[in-house]
C-alpha cells in the first residue's frame, strides 16, 4: 500500500531569532525528507515558507493568509512534493483565522490534507469548537469521497471538547503509535524577545485557569487521520536546541511527523 509522510509544525510568527531558527529547521527537515509539510504562524509579506521550499528545493508552496487586516502578516501554508490537484481556504471567522484544504494524490489516489490555525483561548471557548465544526461540515459537503487528514495547531488540550470531538471521526496518529498524546508541543525552552513576558502571562492564566502556580505546558497541536490510513510512525520532531546554544529551539512549538499508509478502496 502506498506511503507518505507527514509534517505539521507551527513556524511561531514573530522575527525575533528567526535567521538563528531556521537554519534548524531546514537542517531537520531535509533529514526527514517529509512529502508534505503543514505550517502554521506563516510570516508576511516575505513568506518564510517558501524560503523554507527553496532552501529544501522540490516543494510547491500553497499558502492561505488570514482574514481582514491581518492577511498581510500571517498564514498557514502547506509544502507538497506530492502533486497537487485542488486548494481551498476556509475562513473560520474568530481571530480571522483559516483552515487550508489541499487534494494531493498519493500513487494515484487523491486525498484531503487539512491544515489548520485555530483560536487561542485559554479556555475551552465554544467560538473554537465552532471552527472545528466549521471544518467538519466542510469535509463533509467537499470531501465526503476522499480519505483525510486534518492537522495543525488546535490551541485545545486533550481533554478540551475540540479534540473530543475531532476524536469522535478522527484518530489521533501519536496515540496510535504511544496510546496517548505527547506530554506537551508548547511552549518549548526557546529564548526570544517578550518570551519573559508571555512567560509571565502563561503563569498568571495556568493560575487562573488550572490552580497551578507555574507556566503553562501542554499539548496544542496534533495529526488526525481517518480510517482508510494505518499509521506507521508518528513522533516528535524539530524539538532539538541548537548544539551550540541551549536557548535556541526551531520554534515555542515542537512538531509531529507522521509515517501514513494508505488503504486499500
Amino acid at each position: 500500500m502506498p506511503t507518505f509522510k507527514l509534517v505539521t509544525f507551527n513556524l511561531l510568527n514573530k522575527p525575533s531569532r528567526w535567521h538563528d531558527r531556521r537554519q534548524l529547521i531546514v537542517r531537520e527537515l531535509a533529514e526527514l525528507q517529509p512529502d508534505v509539510i503543514a505550517l502554521q504562524e506563516v510570516s508576511l509579506p516575505h513568506n518564510n515558507a517558501q524560503w523554507l521550499a527553496d532552501q529544501l528545493g522540490g516543494y510547491a508552496v500553497y499558502t492561505s493568509p488570514k482574514t481582514g487586516a491581518l492577511a498581510e502578516h500571517e498564514a498557514v501554508a502547506t509544502l507538497s512534493r506530492l502533486p497537487v490537484e485542488a486548494c481551498h481556504t476556509l475562513s473560520l471567522v474568530a481571530q480571522s483565522r483559516v483552515a487550508q484544504a489541499v487534494r494531493v494524490r498519493v500513487a494515484d489516489r487523491p486525498i484531503v490534507i487539512v491544515n489548520g490555525h485555530f483560536m487561542f483561548h485559554v479556555y475551552d471557548h465554544i467560538k473554537r469548537t465552532q471552527q472545528v465544526q466549521r471544518v467538519l461540515n466542510w469535509l463533509r459537503l467537499a470531501a465526503a469521497n476522499y480519505p483525510i487528514v486534518v492537522c495543525g495547531d488546535f490551541n485545545a488540550t486533550p481533554e478540551m471538547r475540540t479534540i473530543r470531538m475531532m476524536k469522535e471521526s478522527f484518530s489521533s496518529a501519536y496515540e496510535v503509535v504511544h496510546g496517548c498524546e505527547p506530554e506537551y508541543t508548547c511552549p518549548t525552552p526557546l529564548v526570544y524577545r517578550f518570551n519573559a513576558v508571555r512567560k509571565g502571562l502563561s503563569m498568571v492564566g495556568n493560575l487562573i485557569a488550572y490552580r497551578q502556580p507555574q507556566p503553562w505546558r501542554g499539548t496544542l497541536d496534533y495529526i488526525f487521520v481517518d480510517d482508510n490510513f494505518s499509521v506507521r510512525a508518528c513522533e516528535v520532531v524539530l524539538n532539538a536546541p541548537s548544539p551550540s546554544d541551549p536557548t535556541l529551539y526551531p520554534s515555542d512549538h515542537v512538531g509531529l511527523c507522521a509515517t501514513l499508509e494508505l488503504g486499500a478502496p
